[in-house]
């Protein structure tokens, strides 16, 4: 090291100075002051060493002063060896020493300071940086540290404190563990966890155990994992496997578990489920709040959010468009015109607001024309589109399920789909039996994309008559817009859907005096404008006929008659006329393979005038139909019109009694009439029904009894009278029902004794009635060991309002209060809404 080399030169220097100051008297002074100077550097040099070695200084700084030692000691060793005689060499041997000894001090007072300098410089520049190292090391723990840790809600939200408060309600029972928050998208799902977990009452109960993890559609265990360990400043290794880092999860929960703990999974999708699981655990005061837009079953009934009242979504959307701070002035109906075209989503009024703020007037004039002739949102959003297209893609992996879903798109936006309508389509459609149909309406309720609505409780299982689907208007124009780019060219599409607004009809189909269509489903709706005036289409292919119209009046087309495949037709009256007249009702004739026909809010003719023959026909659907004259005058017996009928559903027409005729269908299996109020006896002919296996008559209020030749179908296994609430007894034989398996009679409150016959019942396994008429079947119990009577619980809570019923209550026999379905007064007027 240059170092050691100056610290051995300096020593050979001092001791040659030493010498030579004893022998060259004539440079003693100068040589003395030299050893001074040298003395006094030694320690210098000393410390000077250890420094550079640290530094790793270069060599070349030291250069300079070696060699002036080395040339020192050869100087001061010629003036050891001047002579008196040689004194003309002494001026110049005394100069050159004392330029030695200024060089010795001005490295050591000037060139050393100046070094120390730097190196001070230099150091605390590295010690700068090491301290901001630190301070980063230090972010990332904190920031690590708060990895889970629960975002602040937004400054202002509208209608969510009600919320919060119920769910801790729920949520922090002593047998809840989980619950699940659920609802459409864009509906404020996440916005509401993040305000629970921020409530004073929350945040003193679980302290700094809230944690908040984002789930999203692609979850990553591992690195969830990874992220609770670090929130909580623990160091775990990355897991190799799933198996590995359940495992790390389970001891985390189990170490963290001891004081209440909160966990949040934000935006859980349904692939995920099985996910979710391994976060649950046997633990005191641990509890999860799953947020999805799938109501997730297994988690028990889960919290649904819906659309935002009316006052509140005008909050939401001033707000958002900053109405206050607006230098324009916008009068208050356009303002509710555009909130009322958003349908309540706090997404779509955010996203809405956002755009209108700061514009001028017009242009709020121009978008609540827009919204309130129709235009759909996306027009002029698309990221809500996008958005919502995520609910959309996933339904890929089912392909099943997306196709129902845009299905949806044959009827009118805004109305309720009757659920028998979509299962008489995919019944036909799919090969799928009811119950299966209609699971695929409860799969999409689950994804939040419709919302089934029930008008009175409905008695056993397969029963969906009662049962209704809400769409959101946000998924009625997105099943629209998936219809629309994923389809062929309009004469090639499997589903066709045409929209007439008054006379206008499509310009391909005016141009051409016969357009041919290659349509499996066929969707034509009208307005009260329309004239009936068809053109020629020929649908040589439809298997699904959808007429959907408003008017007095309304002309089945004559193009019907070229559907040979058809199989299904529902034609349906939304208009202001409660009953609309049907015309052309004789061309059904040429509709040789027609199995189902659903008539909703129509007068029906007389089907013998018409001389209506639908010989194929195997199930037909009345709904709040005019019907008094349909079965009027028969010549010739009903049966022979429709032979092969196996299905008959009257439900909410004005009929006053059952016509006879309608007994002669020998091959009827089903017999279901519901809330025809003015009916008021059965006739004793209905026994003929041989083959009836179910037998439903309820919410007939003016029912007073069953005729006794009831006892004579003896292939029954369902009979329902629930709701006939003048029905003062059973029939009397009726022991002699021995296939029958179910019987339901709840709200029959004058039913007061039960016919002696009963105990002929060996088959009966269900009975469904009110807790008076139970205690009547108590003594029955000791006869039939596997009778089980049950006392209608969720009857209990009906009282005429609107209430809920789980969304999974597929039999329609809820035990538990709770979101998903509504249900409506049966009321007539109601209904009819």
């Amino acid at each position: 090291m240059a170092e050691t080399v100056i610290e051995f030169l300096l020593d050979e220097l001092l001791s040659k100075v030493l010498e030579a100051k004893d022998r060259a008297i004539q440079f003693r002074p100068t040589l003395e002051r030299m050893a001074t100077t040298l003395r006094s550097i030694k320690p210098v040099i000393e410390e000077t060493k250890q420094y550079n070695r640290q530094l790793d200084r270069s060599e070349d700084e030291t250069k300079k002063l070696i060699e002036d030692v080395k040339n020192g000691e050869k100087l001061v060793l010629k003036c050891s060896k001047i002579q008196w005689w040689e004194c003309c060499y002494r001026p110049q041997y005394q100069e050159q020493l004392e330029d030695l000894d200024q060089s010795l001090v001005r490295f050591f007072q000037v060139d050393m300071p100046v070094q120390t300098a730097r190196d001070v410089k230099e150091t605390l520049v590295e010690v700068r940086g090491i301290h901001m190292e630190i301070k980063k090391l230090n972010a990332v723990a904190r920031n690590e540290r708060g990895l889970c840790s629960a975002p602040e809600p937004p400054t202002f939200t509208v209608g969510l404190d009600v919320h919060v408060g119920e769910l801790k309600v729920r949520l922090l029972q002593d047998d809840v563990s989980a619950i699940v928050v659920t609802g459409s998208p864009g509906s404020g799902k996440t916005t509401l966890a993040k305000k629970f977990c921020w409530d004073a009452n929350v945040r003193g109960k679980f302290k700094d155990n809230i944690f908040f993890v984002k789930f999203s559609e692609t979850p990553n265990l591992n690195a969830i994992v990874q992220k609770l360990y670090q929130h909580n400043g623990r160091s775990v290794s990355e897991p190799q496997n799933d198996e590995e880092a359940i495992d790390l999860l389970k001891l985390l929960l189990k170490q963290i578990g001891e004081n209440p703990t909160l966990l949040v999974l934000d935006d859980v999708w349904d692939r995920s489920e099985s996910l979710v699981d391994n976060f649950r655990m046997q633990l005191p005061e641990y509890k999860i709040l799953v947020t999805s837009r799938f109501a997730i079953r297994r988690f028990g009934t889960p919290y649904c959010l819906r659309p935002l009242g009316n006052e509140d979504a005008v909050k939401l959307f001033r707000h958002s468009a900053e109405l206050k701070e607006s230098r324009f002035d916008v009068p208050d109906h356009i303002v509710r015109e555009i909130v009322q075209g958003c349908s309540g989503s706090p997404m779509v009024l955010n996203a809405i607001g956002r755009s209108l703020c700061g514009q001028d007037a017009v242009v709020w004039q121009s978008r609540a024309t827009e919204l309130s002739k129709g235009r759909p949102i996306f027009e002029s959003n698309e990221n809500l589109l996008a958005f919502l297209q995520k609910s959309f893609d996933v339904l890929d992996t089912k392909s099943v399920i997306k196709e129902r879903f845009m299905d949806l798109a044959l009827f009118p936006e805004g109305q309720k789909i009757p659920a028998a309508s979509l299962v008489d389509m995919w019944v036909e459609l799919y090969g799928e039996d009811g119950v299966n149909a209609m699971e695929k309406i409860y799969e999409l309720a689950t994804r939040n994309m419709v919302e089934i609505v029930v008008r009175k409780f409905p008695s056993g299982t397969g029963n969906f008559s009662s049962h209704f689907v809400n769409r959101h208007d946000l998924f009625q124009e997105l099943a629209i817009h998936q219809r629309q780019i994923s389809q062929e060219p309009l004469e090639k599409r499997k589903t066709l859907i045409i929209d007439i607004t008054a006379n206008e009809l499509p310009q391909w189909w005016t141009d051409q005096k016969e357009y041919h269509i290659a349509a499996r489903v066929l969707s034509i709706s009208t307005d009260e404008l329309f004239s009936s005036d068809w053109c020629n289409l020929i649908p040589t292919e439809v298997e699904v006929l959808v007429l959907n119209f408003r008017g007095k009046k309304y002309t089945i087309p004559r193009f019907i008659e070229k559907m040979n495949k058809l199989k299904v037709l529902l034609i349906t009256n939304y208009g202001f006329h409660p009953a609309a007249e049907l015309e052309n009702l004789e061309l059904l004739n040429l509709l040789p393979n027609v199995k189902r026909i659903r008539l909703e809010r129509v007068l029906i003719p007389s089907l013998v005038e018409k001389r209506v023959h639908l010989k194929n026909l195997q199930k037909l659907s009345l709904f709040m139909c005019n019907v008094n004259e349909a079965f009027e005058n028969c010549s010739i017996p009903v049966s022979d019109m429709m032979p092969n009928l196996v299905e008959l559903n009257i439900d909410y027409c004005n009929m006053m009694e059952l016509p006879v005729g309608l007994c002669g269908f020998v091959f009827l299996k089903k017999l279901s009439i519901t809330s025809c109020h003015k009916l008021s006896a059965l006739p004793e002919e209905i026994g003929k029904l041989v083959n009836l296996e179910l037998l439903r008559v309820s919410s007939c209020s003016d029912l007073t009894e069953f005729p006794d030749s009831v006892s004579s179908l003896q292939k029954l296994k369902f009979l329902d009278m629930s709701y006939c609430i003048s029905l003062s007894r059973l029939p009397d034989h009726m022991g002699k029902l021995l296939n029958l398996k179910e019987l339901y009679i709840t709200r029959c409150s004058r039913l007061c004794e039960l016919p002696p016959t009963i105990i002929n019942l060996t088959g009966l396994r269900v009975v469904v009635c009110d807790e008076d008429v139970a205690a009547l079947w108590e003594p029955c119990k000791t006869i039939f060991t596997d009778l089980h009577v049950e006392v209608n619980q969720a009857d209990l809570a009906w009282n005429g309002f609107e209430i809920s019923l789980p969304i999974n209550a597929l039999s329609g026999q809820g035990q538990h209060i709770g979101a998903g379905m509504k249900i409506w007064n049966e009321n007539e007027k109601i209904c009819a809404t």
